[in-house]
């Protein structure tokens, strides 16, 4: 499919728009250097609510539609008050969310109809690491397994395709899989 042309699959994903994107940055790469921001306040024992509410990108700043609202805290059998989902499983909602959005991207732009998507994730963690029990043991996951079933107008080569696509191009499977530079300061 090109970029002007119509496709039959709906999705909902607007992939003239993303083509057009990648045409115009490709020409003034200097606009696709985006700044994302979160902010976060402790409320009580372990749970804490982050906050997004604008971005940097092309060239200025933006805000979203409206500000969103994360909370996070540890579960019961960590002796908090499980008044929400772990930092680790938000970790696993935004590679869920990410891989999901290009599945849809990648369905759209190759014009096959998604009738349904959904993934499972499951990362495997030794909690030891981060209670401080043994200091050989890695603190973060060991390991993340992403399933997915998809219903699609699409054969089952079709539809790994369409998978192995939005791994390739995904932005948190890159930032799991590949060392980020972090840098933490006391202001």
């Amino acid at each position: 499919m090109t970029a002007t042309s119509t496709a039959s699959a709906d999705n909902g994903v607007n992939v003239e728009a993303l083509l057009g994107a990648r045409q115009a940055l490709s020409q003034a790469p200097e606009g696709a250097q985006f700044k994302w921001r979160a902010s976060n306040e402790w409320l009580h024992g372990t749970h804490s609510r982050s906050s997004v509410e604008s971005y940097y990108g092309l060239g200025t700043d933006h805000d979203h539609r409206s500000a969103f609202s994360f909370e996070a805290d540890h579960p019961l059998v960590f002796g908090a008050e499980d008044n929400a989902a772990t930092p680790v499983e938000l970790v696993l909602v935004g590679l869920a969310s990410c891989l999901t959005a290009g599945v849809a991207a990648v369905a759209q732009n190759r014009d096959i109809q998604l009738r349904s998507v959904k993934a499972t994730l499951e990362g495997d963690m030794d909690i030891l690491g981060i209670l401080g029990g043994d200091p050989e043991v890695r603190n973060g996951f060991s390991g993340i397994r992403v399933a997915y079933d998809i219903d699609a107008d699409a054969t089952p080569d079709e539809v790994r395709a369409l998978v192995a696509q939005s791994q390739k191009r995904s932005a948190v499977y890159d930032i799991l899989t590949n060392p980020t530079n972090v840098t933490v300061e006391v202001r």
